[in-house]
């Protein structure tokens, strides 16, 4: 029999909060706080939007097999368009689709269908929509069978949406905490499975605009995904075990353990990126004053891997005095130079490293 979805929220007969859950919830609510506190301590957001962003964006799609190194991830450029290969083409979409995304949440403070589907479509480079042909299931990865259909009625799909984003936005008293509605907010459109391809990354990324919506998180920088690649057998049992079992404890559990646990991985990275700016401030302004800006400093920051024209777009400076500053820089030692195929690139090694680990 296919394991029927119910709309939220989950019946009164299920308690989801636990006193074991409340005190893991305490303890990940403090870890992101603290994350949050430490990132409004980054003169500029697109410094972390456009690294540890990119870094979510790389593991969540590692978790669907599209693998790419820290190497290729920074060379790729979603203005013009040129990547190193597909996989990380298909990361740098979902950086994109993030970004939309948190546009929307700033702009409006909530999220319509048509925005998810534009997050989607992003994600996905097609317009798709939700889906609309019956054939969908969910298999297990090794023996192959089925374990999961979800709803196939095109109807369906869309009342279950417009469910899910009702309780995406609901903060009332008496409702769970915050941190426990978006496990379940998660289990939820996984299973709703809206859509024929890019469910699961879409799905992760809502996790990370939550968070920023209700006030947990003011930049959606979470490492949330390195938790699942690291755990990912568990991951899917998890979901599993909901639909089958009721097994709401250890699903909410997983998911809370996965915010503290990378909140605070997150939460060292964002002081190793301040520090290594204070750092290389100095640098610059004791070894080449006349080149010192905060602009060329955010660069330096934004684009692990620069080049000429990173330099020409975020400072807008000529080719010619483009390539002048990087090769000072590079003198100076603050950056390697590298020739990857027709292009220099000039790396930032120590945050380049920092982000590797």
């Amino acid at each position: 029999m296919p394991i029927r979805l119910k709309p939220l929220p989950v019946p009164d007969t299920i308690e989801l909060e636990t006193p074991a859950v409340l005190r893991l919830a305490a303890r990940a609510h403090r870890a992101l706080a603290e994350l949050k506190g430490a990132a409004a301590t980054i003169p500029n957001e697109s410094i972390l939007i456009d690294t540890l962003a990119l870094q979510e964006a790389k593991d969540s799609s590692a978790i669907e097999d599209i693998i790419t190194t820290e190497d290729q991830l920074f060379q790729g450029d979603v203005i013009s368009g040129k990547f190193p290969n597909a996989a990380a083409k298909e990361v740098h979409h979902y950086a994109a689709a993030l970004k939309i995304g948190l546009a929307h949440v700033r702009q409006q403070r909530f999220l319509r269908l048509d925005d998810v589907l534009e997050i989607q479509a992003a994600l996905e480079q097609n317009r798709a929509g939700l889906r609309r042909l019956p054939g969908t299931v969910l298999k297990n990865q090794q023996a192959g069978e089925v374990v999961y259909q979800p709803p196939q009625d095109p109807a369906e799909i869309e009342r279950l949406m417009a469910n899910f984003l009702e309780h995406f936005h609901r903060d009332e008293p008496g409702d769970p905490d915050p941190l426990v509605r978006m496990t379940v907010l998660h289990y939820q459109f996984e299973s709703i499975h809206p859509f024929y391809d890019g469910n699961g990354r879409t799905g992760r990324i809502l996790n990370l605009l939550y968070l920023v919506l209700h006030g947990l998180l003011d930049l959606p920088v979470l490492y949330l995904s390195r938790y699942i690649v690291r755990h990912k057998p568990d991951y899917y049992r998890g979901l599993q075990a909901v639909r089958e079992e009721d097994a709401w404890e250890a699903w909410v559990f997983y998911m809370l353990n996965a915010v503290e646990e990378t909140s605070r991985e997150t939460l060292t990275k964002v002081r190793g990126i301040r520090d290594l700016m204070q750092l290389t401030k100095q640098r610059l302004r004791n070894d080449l004053p006349k080149l010192y800006s905060q602009d060329l400093l955010n660069n330096l920051f934004r684009h692990p891997y620069t080049k000429i024209e990173f330099i020409e777009r975020d400072l807008g400076v000529s080719r010619p005095t483009a390539t002048k500053y990087l090769g000072a820089l590079e003198a100076a030692g603050l950056v390697r130079k590298t020739k990857l195929g027709r292009t220099n690139f000039y790396i930032n090694e120590p945050l380049f490293n920092l982000l590797g680990r």
